[in-house]
């Protein structure tokens, strides 16, 4: 009978050791939540041990919500998870990261942790000297185009996490990435509805290196600098009107009223001449629709991807007919380009709104910031 009941009890510690240990993270009592004062796509909860980072909205109309938990090697090496319950599981700080979007580069930068970014789908886009050397000692590697990622390369170098962004989150390349067991983190701070909270995803890049507080005070200098310029504007006597955007085919595409790129033009003090329209994406226009209420219009912002006059008059002679075209007063931000033709605005515009409210105030109305000088835009050739 002893026997039997030896070997009972070996067979059930034997398979106690077989099993493996799952344990959920332990919740402090009260989880603290980050402050986020403008942007809506993402949340960070701390407890104590761990934080949870949830992706809100990843792409427009989302359904999906991503979590992710953060942890230290430390308390990383006494936990461990129910995956299932978390689209990945990341040490942190992050010591290398590939990134998908230039708009990410200036947050590395500002934190000062681009030493860690190891890939990049394109680097020729990439426009800041500081990463361009990086690139150019291999620092960086080229990993090809972002809708067909070189995995081969990218599961070489093996990073902590890779920050993408998505339109629908149907990405083949991601999932391959995901199955090699490295975190994919989607970015939506191009889903975000104002400039303000659009620069705030910085704080979705201090959580990932520890570096919270440096993020947060990033942040209200750039929203203080922003919200001066605002107050500043307003000093104007007189409101320019505005006219943006260009033709594509026979359809002119511009901001609609509620999209952050009217949102600039109204802190900047001017009249944009379509601010009252709503929607998302666009405004898509016929040319006759557009020259009628625009011909007198006193500036025209951002005529697409046009570099010179005679660009746009080689295009269509039709833009000839605009007042702005006449006389000379048309601006863009496509002749401010990187060492490889990168666009500065793409990459920095999105982390520094303050810089394209000054940019915007000193065209529309240059006495109220005499001393500045524009950082992205510039009249046209």
């Amino acid at each position: 009978m002893k026997l039997y009941t030896y070997l009972f009890l070996f067979i059930v510690c034997l398979s106690c050791k077989d099993k493996p240990k799952q344990t959920k993270l332990p919740n402090s009592e009260k989880p603290k939540q980050f402050n986020l004062k403008y942007a809506e796509g993402f949340s960070v909860e701390d407890n104590g041990n761990f934080k949870i980072l949830t992706i809100t909205k990843p792409w427009p109309k989302s359904e999906k919500v991503y979590k992710y938990v953060l942890i230290s090697k430390e308390n990383m090496a006494k936990t461990s998870f129910i995956k299932d319950e978390y689209d990945g599981i990341i040490v942190n700080p992050v010591e290398t990261i590939v990134v998908t979007s230039t708009t990410h580069i200036p947050a590395l930068e500002l934190l000062h942790v681009e030493e860690t970014l190891v890939g990049f789908p394109g680097t020729d886009y990439i426009s800041s000297e500081n990463t361009r050397k990086r690139i150019e000692k291999d620092n960086v590697r080229e990993l090809g185009k972002n809708e067909g990622i070189n995995t081969e390369v990218l599961l070489e170098l093996n990073p902590n996490v890779v920050v993408g962004f998505g339109v629908d989150g149907v990405n083949k390349t991601f999932e391959t990435i995901k199955k090699a067991n490295i975190p994919v983190i989607y970015n939506g701070d191009w889903v975000e509805s104002s400039a303000l909270a659009k620069a705030e995803w910085i704080k979705f890049f201090g959580v990932l290196y520890n570096k919270e507080k440096k993020a947060d005070s990033i942040f209200t200098s750039i929203e203080n600098e922003y919200l001066a310029a605002k107050k500043i504007a307003k000093q104007a006597k007189n409101q320019p009107t505005i006219l943006s955007g260009a033709m594509h085919k026979d359809v002119w595409y511009l901001p609609n009223g509620s999209s952050p790129e009217a949102q600039f033009l109204k802190d900047a003090n001017v009249n944009y001449l379509w601010s009252e329209t709503t929607g998302n994406g666009s405004l898509a226009l016929s040319f006759e629709v557009v020259l009628e209420k625009a011909k007198e219009a006193d500036l025209w912002l951002s005529p697409s991807y046009y570099t010179s006059f005679e660009q746009l008059e080689k295009a269509n002679s039709l833009y000839t007919h605009f007042d702005a075209f006449k006389n000379k007063n048309i601006y863009s931000f496509s002749n401010t380009t990187g060492e490889t033709g990168g666009v500065l605005y793409y990459e920095l515009g999105t982390a520094r709104p303050d810089l394209v409210l000054k940019d915007l105030i000193k065209i529309s109305h240059p006495e109220l910031l005499e001393n500045y000088n524009p950082h992205f835009f510039k009249q046209l050739n």
